[in-house]
């Protein structure tokens, strides 16, 4: 997958709060696609494996607060087979606001990561991101 020239074009997982996240990211500039607005009506039933394919596909960037994705295999497995770039919340249970807030704070350093090639799950902190995965 080439590195992104322009501004990258991110994909919310479910477990974020959509709207209001997507809302904030989008009125900050960032190009936005939710996981129900690509699914529809078919949005609880898709295994995070298949959108993480799509994501590769696509060259999407994933968020999400599922700090346990890098330890599932079959989502590392597709995370490697397709490329894919993600940013994972990395602590607590923050309300939607601070959810969104998160990513905006971090947004330099998260558009500095996506230059470089996938694979990769970034935690995103107060302030920081770490890379995760790969070690």
């Amino acid at each position: 997958m080439p590195p992104f020239h322009s501004r990258p074009e991110f994909f919310l997982d479910r477990n974020l709060a959509p709207r209001l996240v997507a809302g904030m990211l989008r009125d900050a500039g960032w190009n936005v696609r939710t996981h129900i607005e690509v699914y529809g009506d078919r949005d609880q039933e898709v295994r995070d494996v298949e959108w993480v394919e799509l994501c590769g596909r696509e060259s999407w960037v994933v968020l999400t607060m599922d700090r346990r994705i890098r330890y599932r295999r079959a989502e590392i497995a597709a995370i490697r087979r397709h490329g894919v770039k993600a940013f994972v919340l990395a602590s607590g249970n923050p309300r939607a606001v601070d959810q969104a807030r998160r990513f905006l704070s971090n947004e330099a350093l998260i558009l500095a990561a996506c230059i470089d090639p996938g694979p990769f799950v970034y935690a995103v902190h107060t302030g920081r991101i770490e890379r995760i995965f790969p070690v």
